[in-house]
C-alpha cells in the first residue's frame, strides 16, 4: 500500500487478475506473471534434449538447467551447485528423509513440529519408522499459534540428529525464529530442514544466516511454476545417497533428480526470480535486485494485512485463530454460526476467494483441535486494498 510501491504495474502482468475476483488464496498458490508463462512456452517450442555439449539441444537444455540453479541460488542465498529440483517439495522431502533414515539408527532421534504441514511431518514420520530411531514432537501454543526456541529446546537431547520444522506456517502464518532455532539444533550437533513454502513467498531466504542445513520451496507460491526446489552445501549432500536408478551419476546434485528434469518449468523458475527481482527495477546483482524488491513488497503486504486484521477485528461475531507474534500475511478466522464450508462458499458468491480447512496441518488440526478448520486469507504481491475492502465487505455482509 505504499506509495512508492508499483502496484498497477505489478498487477498488469498478471493476466488471471483480468476476471476482477478479489484473490486472497495465495498461500494455496499465486497467480502467473505473463513473462513467466511465456518463458516456459519458449522453452517447451526450442530445441531441447538430454543435457550435453554436443548440439544446440543439448547445449540449450543445459543452459536451461544451469540459470534455474544459478537464479534459486541466488533467492535462497545458497551454491547454486547445491541447488536441486523436483516434481514437488513434498517429494523432495520425502527423498531427503529416506535418505537420511539410512544413517540413522536406534537411540537416534528425529525431532518433527506439530505446527507443520504434513509435507514436512509425515516422510520424518516414516523415516524414524525405518530407521528405529525416536520420533519426538515440538509443541506449540495452542491459542496464538507461536512456536518458539524455548519449545524446539525442549526436545532436543545429545540424541537428536535431525530436526524438521517450518519457516513460515502454511495455517497460523507463525514465522518462528529459524536463526536461533538453527542454533540450539547445531549446539547439541544436530541439522535441521526448513520448509520455506509460505515463507519464500514474503520473506527474502538467506539460508546461511538462517542457518538451515536444506531447505525447500515451491516456487508456485512466489509466482512460478508448479516445481519444488531444494538449496543446501554441496557437503551435506554429498553426505546424503538417495533412492537412484543404478546408471545414474552421482554427482551432486543432480544424484537427487530422478528422470529427465522438466525444462520449461525450469525456464520459468529462473523467469519467476528475474521477475521478482524486477519489482522495484535497478541496478546491481541479482540478489542486491531481490533485496530491494523483497523490502518493497513486505512493506505493501505489511500495511494490507494490518488493514485487514484492524478490519476484522471490527465485525462482531468474528473469530482470528491465532496471533503469532512474528508473522507472514496470513490469517486464518471463524464466522460465528457459520462453518467453514458455508463461509468459503458465499465469500466466493461474492467473487472474493479465500480457502478454508487446515490444509494439510493436520498435526496442528488435532493439537489446536481444529475440528472444522477454518478461513484462510493471505496477501500477495497483486493484492490492492480495494480487495481487502472487498473481503472486509463480504465477511461483514455474513454477520448481519
Amino acid at each position: 500500500m505504499s506509495s512508492t510501491y508499483p502496484l498497477s504495474r505489478v498487477r498488469q502482468q498478471f493476466p488471471a487478475l483480468r476476471t476482477g475476483s478479489a484473490l486472497f488464496d495465495a498461500p494455496g498458490g499465486t497467480q502467473t506473471p505473463t513473462r513467466v508463462a511465456d518463458a516456459i512456452r519458449d522453452a517447451m517450442v526450442s530445441p531441447v534434449s538430454q543435457r550435453g555439449r554436443n548440439n544446440y539441444s543439448e547445449q540449450n537444455a543445459d543452459r536451461i538447467v544451469r540459470g534455474a540453479r544459478a537464479a534459486m541460488g541466488d533467492l535462497l542465498n545458497v551454491d547454486p551447485r547445491a541447488v536441486f529440483f523436483g516434481r514437488s517439495a513434498t517429494q523432495i522431502t520425502f527423498d531427503v528423509a529416506r535418505a537420511v533414515a539410512r544413517r540413522l539408527g536406534p537411540g537416534d532421534e528425529i525431532v518433527a513440529s506439530r505446527l507443520d504441514h504434513d509435507a514436512n511431518v509425515r516422510p520424518w514420520v516414516l523415516a524414524a519408522e525405518l530407521s528405529g530411531a525416536t520420533l519426538r514432537w515440538i509443541d506449540f501454543d495452542r491459542e496464538t499459534g507461536d512456536l518458539t526456541v524455548d519449545d524446539v529446546r525442549r526436545v532436543l537431547s545429545d540424541r537428536t540428529r535431525f530436526v524438521a520444522v517450518t519457516a513460515a506456517s502454511n495455517l497460523y502464518g507463525t514465522a518462528p525464529d529459524i536463526a536461533a532455532i538453527a542454533a540450539a539444533v547445531h549446539a547439541v550437533g544436530a541439522e535441521i530442514y526448513v520448509d520455506a513454502v509460505a515463507y519464500t513467498a514474503h520473506e527474502l531466504v538467506d539460508a546461511t544466516a538462517l542457518g538451515a542445513d536444506y531447505i525447500v520451496c515451491s516456487p508456485y507460491k512466489f509466482c512460478g511454476p508448479h516445481i519444488g526446489v531444494l538449496g543446501s552445501n554441496v557437503e551435506k549432500l554429498e553426505a546424503l545417497v538417495p533412492d537412484k536408478l543404478r546408471p545414474s551419476t552421482m554427482q551432486v546434485p543432480e544424484r537427487f533428480e530422478l528422470g529427465t528434469l522438466p525444462y520449461e518449468f525450469l525456464a520459468g523458475v529462473t523467469e519467476t526470480v528475474e521477475f521478482l527481482a524486477d519489482i522495484i527495477p535497478g541496478d546491481g546483482t541479482r540478489r542486491e535486485r531481490l533485496e530491494r524488491s523483497y523490502a518493497a513488497v513486505a512493506k505493501h503486504e505489511d500495511a494490507l494485512f494490518e488493514r485487514l486484521i484492524a478490519g476484522l477485528a471490527e465485525i462482531d461475531g468474528v473469530e482470528r485463530v491465532g496471533a503469532p507474534r512474528t508473522h507472514v500475511p496470513t490469517v486464518l478466522f471463524r464466522i460465528d454460526g457459520r462453518t467453514t464450508a458455508e463461509v468459503c462458499a458465499a465469500l466466493g458468491r461474492a467473487d472474493v476467494a479465500v480457502m478454508g480447512g487446515s490444509f494439510y496441518a493436520i498435526e496442528a488440526e488435532d493439537w489446536a483441535d481444529l475440528r472444522d478448520g477454518a478461513v484462510r486469507a493471505g496477501i500477495a504481491p497483486y493484492t490492492s486494498v480495494e480487495d481487502v475492502d472487498r473481503l472486509l465487505h463480504a465477511v461483514r455482509a455474513l454477520t448481519l
